[in-house]
């Protein structure tokens, strides 16, 4: 059995980290480059903080819903606009295959408890997901990072869909991923902006758990993080694979977490745009 850590008190500093990276694309690539350095080992070396801040730091990323995207094309061009580089969740990550998947479909937990893609409902224009993987070196066993950005009708829908989300560890405290891989004992948390506890986004929600995999021995652990930053949500599972130290598994950890924090920063700026300010003005 996995030892319980510690990443739900941890996930507000990692994300504190990435919120003080808000602005251009090239600032988010200086802040990275200026955090923990570690090589395809998991090796990590401490390095120099970032402490440039944003403006309205005092303020949650968001997407103002009169500047997200109406219809589903629109959703699936935003998505597909939307960089999600590899090293956003550390250094050594590169694309898995597959990469991509259908924008028409999304992830369904059924009664079952078993995960499946389904067609988008109604309330949704458009999700998309996207595979990393961290490959094995040595005796450290691969870490799989998948990144889902879903574009909601409103506001309200994305609130529901976190409501959702946070129901389904209690309805299924084990779920089966796959055919081959399931996870267990999961232990959630929600936050919003105003408790103070989530750096950067509107309402944010944290589980921790193990991953196992059928036919293979012993349990490693797993993580799922998820923001809701007006209509659309950004959200990331992360499975760990073991050989690493507790204090390398940590700094896996909060990389992971900076790299949700960047695409959180980059949602946020596709509101701040001038494009998405002359699409509004547009429209009125």
């Amino acid at each position: 059995m996995v030892a319980h850590r510690p990443v739900v008190a941890a996930v507000a500093g990692a994300l504190l980290v990435a919120g003080c990276t808000g602005g251009t694309e090239e600032e988010a690539g200086a802040a990275k480059s200026s955090g923990p350095e570690r090589n395809t080992a998991g090796d990590a070396s401490p390095g120099p903080s970032s402490s440039a801040a944003p403006d309205g730091a005092d303020e949650p990323y968001t997407l103002p819903e009169d500047r997200a995207p109406r219809t589903r094309a629109e959703a699936v061009a935003f998505l597909r606009e939307l960089e999600v580089q590899p090293d956003y969740f550390g250094v050594g990550f590169r694309r898995n295959r597959p990469y991509e998947s259908d924008p028409s479909r999304w992830a369904v937990l059924g009664e079952d408890c078993l995960w499946h893609r389904e067609p988008l409902p109604d309330h949704v224009l458009a999700g998309l997901t996207r595979a990393f993987v961290l490959p094995a070196a040595g005796k450290k066993e691969a870490v799989y990072v998948s990144l889902t950005v879903t574009v909601h009708r409103s506001t309200l829908e994305g609130r529901r869909d976190m409501a959702v989300s946070l129901e389904e560890a209690l309805r299924c405290p084990e779920q089966r991923l796959n055919t081959k891989e399931r996870v267990r004992e999961l232990y959630s948390q929600a936050n919003t902006f105003d408790d103070q506890r989530n750096a950067i986004a509107e309402d944010d929600l944290t589980e921790s758990g193990e991953w196992l995999v059928d036919g293979e021995k012993g349990a490693r652990p797993f993580d799922w993080f998820k923001l809701r930053l007006g209509p659309v949500t950004v959200a990331a599972t992360a499975r760990y694979g073991a050989g690493r130290t507790g204090e390398e598994q940590s700094a896996v950890s909060a990389d992971v977490v900076r790299g949700v924090g960047f695409v959180a920063a980059a949602v946020d700026r596709r509101g701040r745009s001038d494009e998405a300010s002359g699409k509004a003005a547009g429209d009125e």
